[in-house]
């Protein structure tokens, strides 16, 4: 160990603690503010690199190639950990095709713009395939963490096509990527290739959802805390096995994290925390590493052609393929526009522009730094105007306050009963009513009242109040009673 070896671990510690310090405060600041998180930490990755102020030289495509694979597992598996399948379930079909037709379509129009541009075919066709997918990092991150309240038919479509269009992206990048090197592809073998990837993928993670949440009930570790190694382990088996089985490991991902999310699970509050703070440190870690890797210099040499193809992603490609995509499905005009337009890019087509770099693709450098120049209009654009396109076309859905206090059962054990939390509104049946005078099955109990910033004691004497969020003990066969006086439970 060298004699600068403590001082250099104290400096790399202190950026570090800065730097995340720095996402904690950013995700409040830029909840309801013009500038997404991505673009926070794209800019401080490309203040911190080679050629900004704090100099750090990163050109290795390999290692960021390997982070963003990494984060991006992470980050779709708790995008599936947090979806309500039985809400979302119906609008998979919309969801389906506009992750498989519809970003084929996108790639296409892209495509004929770039040539328009005056890029070779070859160059347009792969940009357009890197660019061609929404993100599921950029999608969960703004909606969710936003705090917008989607109406459930364009909230679910959206989310569900941002989850599932990621391997129909690797498809078009790995065929363009071919013609780029052998100047052609087999189009037979792609279009096999797309269907066998997707059934793959979707029973790998099924197989592996279902499989490790038998081994949490069944050989549950020795302590709490060991609980998230075991389910983000399955991501890892599922994205793993997938792809050594010729499938989509990003869609078994989701698809495992989808199958986990929707079933019981032992200290479910504690492993969506951990999963959380996994996505969003990944999220972070992920837009540092890419800007990085990115030289500030090169992207004036693009910023032309680049913003043209921004301008036509944004404006037309994206919300053409959607109209088209969803003509079948009856959508109204204002949920195609807006779906058309919250088709936010983010970091999975910069970890794919990684991807002709490291086949040795001619051209690679400047193919990355176009598309990520698109990106980064993309996020501006769109990201940055979310809020204010919801509240134009009307589609946000009203949405019960989050208690200022919670409640839970922590157990290593599957129980046969539960405690959900549910708000009172002033069309509750128990609203103004007393705690004694509800007729609650023999096995259920109230067991705590937040009304504010105040936590109450469960006492016969008690009036509900609008407002109140009240925790209820009951069995799952009691839950349909309880929610005939308290109204709907507030999801977990």
């Amino acid at each position: 160990m060298g004699a600068d070896e403590p001082q250099n671990l104290a400096v790399a510690l202190l950026a570090a603690g800065l730097v995340v310090g720095l996402a904690g405060v950013a995700s409040r600041a830029t909840r309801r503010g013009p500038v997404p998180l991505a673009l926070v930490f794209l800019a401080i990755g490309m203040l911190a690199g080679s050629e900004g102020v704090g100099g750090v030289y990163f050109d290795d495509h390999t290692l960021a190639y390997r982070i963003g694979t990494v984060a991006l597992v992470l980050i779709l598996f708790d995008g599936g950990l947090s979806t309500r399948f039985d809400r979302v379930r119906g609008h998979l079909p919309p969801a389906i095709v506009l992750a498989t037709v519809g970003v084929v379509a996108t790639a296409a129009i892209v495509a004929a713009v770039g040539r328009l541009l005056g890029l070779g075919w070859t160059e347009a066709l792969l940009v357009a395939a890197v660019v061609s997918s929404t993100d599921a990092a950029a999608v969960f991150s703004v909606l969710r963490g936003s705090g917008l309240n989607l109406q459930q038919r364009v909230g679910a479509t959206i989310e569900l096509e941002s989850g599932l269009n990621d391997p129909m992206a690797v498809i078009l990048t790995a065929a363009m990527a071919e013609v780029a090197l052998a100047g052609s592809v087999d189009v037979a073998s792609l279009a096999w290739q797309i269907p066998v990837q997707l059934a793959v993928g979707t029973v790998v993670g099924v197989v592996v959802g279902i499989g490790s949440r038998e081994v949490l009930f069944r050989t549950p570790p020795a302590a709490l805390g060991m609980l998230p190694l075991i389910t983000a382990a399955a991501a890892a088996v599922a994205y793993g096995a997938a792809t050594l089985a010729w499938g989509s490991g990003f869609l078994a991902v989701y698809v495992c994290g989808l199958v986990l999310g929707n079933r019981s699970l032992p200290d479910r509050g504690g492993l969506r925390r951990v999963h959380d703070f996994l996505a969003w440190s990944s999220q972070v870690g992920l837009f540092l590493t890419l800007g990085l890797l990115v030289f500030p210099s090169r992207l004036l040499d693009v910023a032309a052609i680049a913003l043209g193809l921004a301008l036509a992603l944004v404006l037309v490609a994206r919300p053409v393929a959607v109209a088209l995509c969803l003509v079948p499905f009856r959508y109204p005009t204002r949920e195609v526009a807006y779906i058309g337009w919250v088709g936010l890019r983010g970091a999975v087509p910069i970890v794919l522009a990684t991807y002709p770099l490291l086949l040795g693709v001619p051209g690679g450098d400047r193919l990355f730094d176009l598309v990520f120049f698109v990106v980064v209009v993309s996020v501006a654009l769109q990201a940055s105007t979310v809020r204010a396109a919801t509240r134009v076309v009307g589609l946000e859905a009203p949405a019960p306050p989050q208690p200022e206090a919670s409640l839970e059962i922590t157990s290593m054990r599957q129980l046969d009963a539960r405690v959900g939390c549910y708000h009172v509104d002033a069309r509750a049946a128990v609203a103004g009513a007393a705690l004694a005078e509800i007729p609650f099955p023999d096995e259920a109990a109230v067991m705590m009242v937040v009304r504010g910033k105040r936590v109450l004691p469960a006492r016969g004497a008690l009036r509900f109040e609008p407002g109140d969020h009240v925790y209820v003990f009951c069995r799952p066969e009691d839950e349909v009673a309880i929610a005939l006086w308290f109204g709907q439970r507030l999801d977990d």
